[in-house]
């Protein structure tokens, strides 16, 4: 334990705070944070005679490869001992660490899967269902309903669309966007010259957030309950391994990229996700809420969607005439 925490105070004093460690490793060092090392009186160090050479002491790796989980390390400022090879017993000064915190390990990557059959799809789509249907990791939760909401639509799509979660209407029909925001979708798509048939939607939660008194009412997904189901979701891309994929809204785009800024700031290009294309754009409920801004705001803010999907019909070789160039546009 305390040549851990030495380890620790020498690699904080360097600036580094963060460690990459294999899940094994990571069990290992919870286990160690629970005995909690004797407190000793302020300005005081420990020290600890180390039999083997100072080299093996020196060759411990800064960063295990592999990613998570991630150990984070605060201490208070001391400088690390220096230690000469040797191969007779040292001395190294022990600050005491502070406080040790694990970090949430970050979602896998996708990772495509060799090309399959229409009906290999489906099959696997349905594999994948079955196992959100049961859900072991969203129900453990407490903080969702029960009903499953998977996907809808082509598993040979080019494009497919994220959303966040499940609403009412959702929930009632077993099918994404299908109330107000999936009608507006729809008239997206049908804009594009596409049908839903012809896409794959999907959302990053597969169940809808559950609120006290609920009813009608809906709220966004926590990080917890879109991190229970993002296997699912990363999986479907992997099986449909569409050219773009759409995220709609700012909680698709914080589970799927992880990333925390504005749609505005990151909509109008596209993003990487482990090599497939990312567009970012406004969800349809926003457009609906901007609608009581009057009809300009309203114009604008459906141009800047439409300017973006025109970007994912030029990614997919998709034809776009001059009426569709300027539809929304206002005077």
């Amino acid at each position: 334990m305390l040549l851990l925490q030495a380890h620790l105070e020498a690699l904080a004093g360097r600036g580094q705070t963060r460690l990459h460690l294999t899940t094994e490793a990571a069990e290992a060092l919870r286990e160690i944070v629970r005995m909690k090392p004797r407190p000793r009186p302020p300005g005081e160090s420990a020290k600890v005679a180390v039999a083997a050479p100072a080299a093996v002491v020196a060759a411990a790796p800064a960063v295990v490869p592999e990613a998570p989980p991630a150990v984070i390390a605060q201490s208070e400022p001391a400088p690390a001992a220096a230690v000469e090879p040797t191969s007779a017993p040292v001395e190294v000064e022990v600050p005491v660490v502070s406080k040790i915190e694990i970090a949430e390990p970050p979602p896998p990557p996708v990772r495509a899967l060799a090309p399959m059959t229409r009906s290999e799809k489906e099959a696997a789509l349905a594999a994948v269902r079955a196992r959100a249907e049961l859900g072991d990791k969203p129900r453990a939760l407490g903080t969702l309903r029960d009903t499953m909401v998977f996907a809808v639509g082509n598993p040979e799509a080019e494009i497919m669309l994220v959303g966040e979660a499940p609403g009412a209407d959702e929930e009632r029909q077993g099918e994404p966007f299908v109330g107000p925001a999936g009608q507006l979708l729809t008239r997206i798509l049908k804009a594009m010259g596409l049908e839903r048939e012809d896409v794959y939607i999907s959302n990053i939660c597969k169940y809808r957030p559950a609120m006290e008194n609920q009813r009608t009412g809906n709220r966004q997904p926590t990080a917890a309950e879109m991190a229970s189901c993002v296997e699912f979701v990363r999986e479907e891309i992997a099986i449909i391994r569409p050219r773009v994929i759409v995220a709609l809204g700012g909680t698709a785009v914080a589970g799927l990229l992880g990333l925390d800024a504005p749609v505005g700031r990151l909509r109008g290009r596209f993003h990487d996700l482990d090599g497939t294309r990312v567009m970012v754009t406004y969800h349809p409920s926003y457009l609906l809420r901007k609608e009581e801004d009057g009809h300009i705001t309203a114009m604008e803010e459906k141009r800047k969607v439409w300017e973006d999907m025109l970007l994912v019909m030029e990614e997919t070789g998709m034809p776009i005439n001059d009426k569709q160039r300027r539809y929304f546009l206002t005077k």
